[in-house]
């Protein structure tokens, strides 16, 4: 099936009364209306927002259809496997002009035991930052389950967490079970596993109608916890121009950040899966089998597994994130 190319789709944007215009006005996302953006959703196989290839002969099929056809040539034999028809991973660019709520995500033994789904871990890499901003990501050290139980009961929950000062440029792994939230005056890409399961512990007193507070998930957050994930988890790794550097390496996802102004070849034998690429600044094409395709800044691509010889070419300063799953990982 060697018609098979580098796949764009159509975005899926998330209007959120904490959303802003960053994504629309910087990161050329296609807006009509509000541009209250809090989310685009860039690939996705969560149920009711699948996403819809956009480029070539594929374009109209949505991420299930194609995989149900091409299965293992998509997402690689081994991914194919253990997921099925499912892409196993979700990619979201945000922005938040207020702090998100706090909250947690279960891991895949208690997300498959209440809901049957995938729990959630994910990653953070951040594209800006505006001065004093902050990510709260799991608690100050020392903070056992009495002690939170405890800031419950109080509304004390924000006295426990780290904080972390963000610039970007900075990455935060977060695996299921540590409590998190981004802060106001930050534009991100997200990572994370095929999930749409969250626990809101805190929400900072706000009010979701302007007379009620939002719905909290305290009693089912609790079980959630790693109260083991404390203290920093912070990533800073000034990229090397023209060398790929490795950011995270999990057992749900790898991902790599390469700036580069000259070409570079890509080979995958080393690898049974299918790869993202991410395009956070500058553009740039990916070259195969004589055929190009161009990638600008905001857009997502999905190189599928069968794929394993490709060229990436600047057509300036380009900077990107590489993602995919290790097939040798027990995921």
């Amino acid at each position: 099936m060697s018609e098979l190319y580098p796949l764009k789709f159509e975005t899926v944007l998330k209007e959120k009364v904490w959303g802003g215009t960053a994504l629309v006005t910087r990161y050329n996302k296609k807006a009509t209306g509000s541009l209250h953006i809090g989310e685009s959703w860039e690939l996705s196989a969560v149920a009711d927002n699948q996403s819809i290839i956009s480029n070539g002969f594929l374009a109209g099929n949505n991420i299930e259809e194609l995989i149900e056809v091409y299965m293992g040539d998509i997402t690689g034999d081994s991914i194919y496997e253990k997921f099925g028809n499912e892409f196993p991973l979700l990619i979201k660019f945000i922005e938040a002009l207020e702090d998100l709520s706090v909250q947690v995500h279960p891991n895949n033994d208690l997300a498959k035991k209440r809901h049957n789904a995938y729990g959630k871990t994910e990653m953070w890499y951040i594209l800006e930052s505006k001065p004093g901003s902050k990510i709260y990501t799991g608690f100050k050290d020392g903070v056992t389950r009495e002690i939170y139980e405890e800031a419950v009961r109080s509304g004390r929950i924000e006295e426990l967490m780290n904080v972390e000062n963000v610039n970007a440029g900075d990455t935060f792994f977060t695996p299921a079970g540590r409590v998190h939230a981004i802060g106001a005056g930050i534009v991100l890409v997200e990572i994370q596993q095929t999930s749409d399961i969250t626990y809101r512990i805190y929400d900072w007193n706000r009010k979701s109608s302007g007379k009620e507070k939002r719905e909290l998930h305290t009693d089912m957050a609790l079980d959630a916890i790693d109260f083991d994930q404390s203290g920093t988890n912070k990533i800073r790794l000034e990229p090397v121009l023209n060398k790929t550097e490795n950011l995270v390496n999990c057992e749900f996802f790898n991902t790599n950040i390469i700036s580069f102004n000259n070409a570079i070849d890509k080979e995958y034998y080393f690898n049974d899966s299918f790869v993202v690429y991410i395009c956070l600044e500058g553009e740039f094409s990916i070259c195969w089998d004589e055929n190009s395709e161009k990638v600008t800044k905001g857009e997502t691509v999905l190189l599928p597994a069968m794929i394993k010889e490709i060229t990436l070419k600047p057509l300036n300063e380009a900077r990107l994130l590489e993602v995919y799953i290790n097939s040798e990982n027990p995921i």
